[in-house]
């Protein structure tokens, strides 16, 4: 069975619990962190990555001395364009080694709706969610470091920050929560079906590319808190965080709601967004065993 390796996705027994379930409390994160390592390291690369490209091609397309700002009047054009190359790294991303072995869910909203659908064990999304932070923050310092904090600090650049558009922050939470919503019922839809799983990484790096053209005016399109707060901490902007730390996980919370009652438990397979392929899969997983396309 392509990918499901069930052996390698179990972590050993923990030992028997000893008073007050110390031995499991110290050893469950222990054996995680000593199986699953590559796993967390991938995340964290996958969305540095993303977070480099974000801030490169913000770079490229907004600040003011560059001249592909000058050859771009049109805004919505640029904005298009950021889009596109975003999409693009998504699906790079989701179809690469690293996200084809890690499952790319480079988003603690993601790695959460699937914590609460059970096809992920707990220490592994403690892990996963606190590599997307420091990755994606390492993303950033990376190109500030390599372009200068001058440029990409720039007030057209800023790091590329989420922030509300000018309808306000109620507007963006919304705007936030529908996309968000949109993307994992999308997602929980497509790498769900056999026949469709291998297309995901298609179907969200479409999301990804249409949301930043239309969406982005009203929040900023982040639908990622590790994303928001990997912009947000060199360019100290905190004032409406919140929004990005919530509506997010809520959104994608809520589509897995609809998807139960929709499909019901049984008919989700894994967290993979792409399972069609001969890399271990450490998840709850039962993609192997399903005949359904």
């Amino acid at each position: 069975m392509k990918g499901n390796g069930i052996s390698a996705g179990q972590i050993p027994p923990v030992p028997p619990l000893s008073k007050g379930g110390t031995a499991r409390l110290v050893t469950a994160p222990v054996r995680a962190l000593a199986w699953h390592w590559p796993e967390y390291l991938m995340e964290a690369a996958g969305l540095g990555l993303f977070m480099v490209s974000a801030c490169v091609f913000v770079l490229l397309l907004e600040h003011p001395a560059s001249s592909l700002r000058h050859a771009l009047d049109d805004a919505w054009v640029r904005r298009a364009l950021i889009g596109l190359a975003m999409g693009v790294t998504a699906i790079a991303l989701i179809y690469s080694p690293l996200g084809k072995r890690s499952g790319a869910h480079l988003n603690p909203s993601v790695t959460l709706t699937f914590l609460r659908l059970g096809k992920i064990e707990p220490w592994d999304a403690l892990f996963y969610i606190a590599a997307q932070f420091v990755g994606g923050a390492l993303g950033v310092l990376l190109v500030a470091n390599v372009a200068g904090m001058m440029l990409i600090g720039d007030a057209a650049v800023n790091y590329a920050v989420t922030l509300p558009g000018a309808p306000g922050r109620w507007v963006a939470f919304c705007a936030e929560l529908a996309i968000s919503f949109g993307l994992m019922l999308v997602v929980l839809t497509v790498s769900n079906r056999r026949a469709l799983n291998r297309y995901t990484g298609l179907f969200a790096g479409t999301l990804v590319a249409l949301y930043i053209t239309f969406e982005a005016p009203l929040s900023g399109m982040s639908m990622n808190p590790a994303r928001t707060l990997a912009s947000a901490l060199p360019a100290h902007v905190w004032g409406d965080v919140w929004i990005y730390f919530v509506a997010p996980p809520l959104g994608m919370l809520l589509a897995a709601e609809v998807y139960l009652l929709w499909r019901g438990a049984g008919s989700i397979l894994c967290c993979k967004l792409h399972h069609e392929n001969d890399s271990r899969c450490i998840f709850r997983c039962r993609y192997g065993m399903h005949s359904e396309g």
